[in-house]
């Protein structure tokens, strides 16, 4: 049974917390539409990043401005659309399991509060009590901003943190900040975590003298 030894763990949220995976699909397939882009070829781009951040993969060229307004309207439609919201297998048993042994632990997402709070909500989740979303940072997954804030705020060094994550931008973000990557769900086996689960049912988190053992299988 594979181990991990850390003193802090960083969660992404949607396809490793909440399984958005619907609504995700349904809102920006429209805006494939929108744009006359395919709507697989974006669907291998958006998981994991900020929306405005997404459309510049997508459309080189436009003008940021026009992202972040559009992004602005993608978030408002995201947030309004929860058929389909679900807690990843295993998802609250985790939570509460690190909850009940006070294991230090952060929610580092990229969608913003108004949006994580909707969807951990409609999957039945329990915010962690540090969050770090959109509002937090200056630049979106793959960049590591948003895990190492969310280490230096819980006062736990890069190298002492387990990511959680599903999406490629979100392992690159986990590794740029120097941290383990474990990877959750079929998403995340393609881009090369140090460990790879098919949900949090495989994960078991013990509470040690000075850290947290995480045990896979």
């Amino acid at each position: 049974m594979p181990v991990l030894s850390a003193r802090a763990l960083l969660l992404d949220m949607d396809g490793t917390l909440v399984n958005s995976d619907a609504v995700v699909e349904r809102i920006w397939r429209r805006w494939a539409e929108r744009h006359g882009l395919d709507g697989d070829e974006v669907m291998k781009v958006v998981h994991g990043r900020q929306g405005y951040a997404s459309m510049a993969v997508l459309l080189p060229g436009r003008p940021m401005e026009q992202n972040l307004a559009d992004n602005a309207r993608m978030l408002a439609e995201e947030t309004a659309d929860l058929d389909g919201v679900v807690p990843v297998p295993g998802a609250p048993e985790f939570l509460a399991s690190l909850i009940a042994q006070g294991v230090p632990h952060a929610l580092v997402t990229s969608a913003d509060v108004p949006l994580s709070t909707a969807r951990m909500g409609a999957a039945g989740l329990p915010l962690p009590e540090l969050r770090i979303t959109a509002e937090s940072v200056g630049a979106s997954k793959p960049d590591p901003e948003g895990f190492l804030k969310g280490a230096a705020e819980l006062g736990i060094a890069p190298e002492e943190c387990v990511v959680f994550e599903d999406s490629g931008a979100g392992i690159e973000a986990g590794r740029a900040a120097g941290m383990r990557v474990m990877g959750v769900g079929a998403r995340a086996g393609v881009h090369g975590p140090d460990v790879v689960v098919r949900d949090l049912r495989e994960v078991r988190v013990e509470a040690v003298a000075g850290g947290v053992r995480i045990l896979v299988g």
